[in-house]
């Protein structure tokens, strides 16, 4: 699969934007829908999204730009070509976060409500998004002889990607089913999410050739067993007020 789409005045189109940008419409859709079931107003959502999308990139170029400090800090004027890749999910879901308590301060929104109705938008936004690393060939894995192994300069290697989009696809229907038969205080499915997307995120992350390190330590399983404590202490306490 060829990278660039098409090209416009000489500027090339990538694929990747492309299946980003069909994430993120799909994503604010399915909250709008979401967002009349928990009483909040549509044109909160649509306010919440112009500021969360320029700050989860930011978030995801500073995450990965900081773990590769050493090339940055010697190609500076590189920091901000994000044409070039390198966006880490894991900075835009804490920078996210920080924008969604601080927009649910401003608009007197519960947080937890907010943070419900975006968990599925975000894990089906991530399953669609993985499909941009493909057409990018990025995010894949080791070597492998299993039947479903893609090509990649000449050797057959795990479709991590393909793994991570199916594990997330598998995770918005849980959300979704959670959301409708199990929930009863607002945060649970979003708890739910933290624990689902870094169980199966930690585990892909083991077979990636990507990864971003720090010392001997691949970040994102860090991050992902970070975010599983606190998803558990989230649906912990949640569901202590029903005790």
């Amino acid at each position: 699969m060829y990278s660039v789409a098409f090209t416009i005045f000489g500027i090339e189109i990538k694929w990747y934007g492309i299946i980003i940008a069909t994430a993120v419409l799909i994503g604010v859709l399915l909250a709008l829908k979401a967002a009349r079931n928990k009483g909040i107003k549509e044109d909160d959502i649509l306010d919440f999204a112009l500021f969360l999308l320029p700050s989860a990139i930011i978030g995801a170029r500073i995450y990965y730009v900081v773990f590769e400090w050493d090339y940055y800090s010697q190609n500076l004027s590189q920091i901000f070509n994000i044409r070039a890749g390198g966006l880490a999910i894991h900075g835009a879901i804490i920078a996210g976060i920080i924008v969604g308590i601080i927009f649910s301060k401003i608009k007197k929104i519960n947080f937890w409500k907010l943070a419900d109705v975006v968990a599925p938008s975000l894990i089906l936004g991530q399953a669609i998004g993985r499909w941009g690393n493909y057409a990018n060939k990025e995010a894949y894995g080791g070597p492998t002889n299993l039947p479903w192994g893609i090509m990649i300069e000449g050797q057959k290697v795990h479709p991590t990607f393909l793994y991570e989009s199916v594990w997330n696809l598998i995770g918005f229907g849980l959300l979704l089913y959670y959301q409708k038969n199990k929930a009863k205080n607002d945060g649970e499915v979003f708890g739910l999410y933290m624990i689902f997307y870094s169980v199966g995120r930690f585990f892909i992350e083991g077979l990636r050739t990507d990864s971003l390190m720090l010392g001997n330590f691949r970040v994102a399983q860090l991050i992902s067993l970070l975010f599983i404590i606190i998803g558990f202490f989230i649906l912990r306490k949640k569901r202590q007020k029903n005790i």
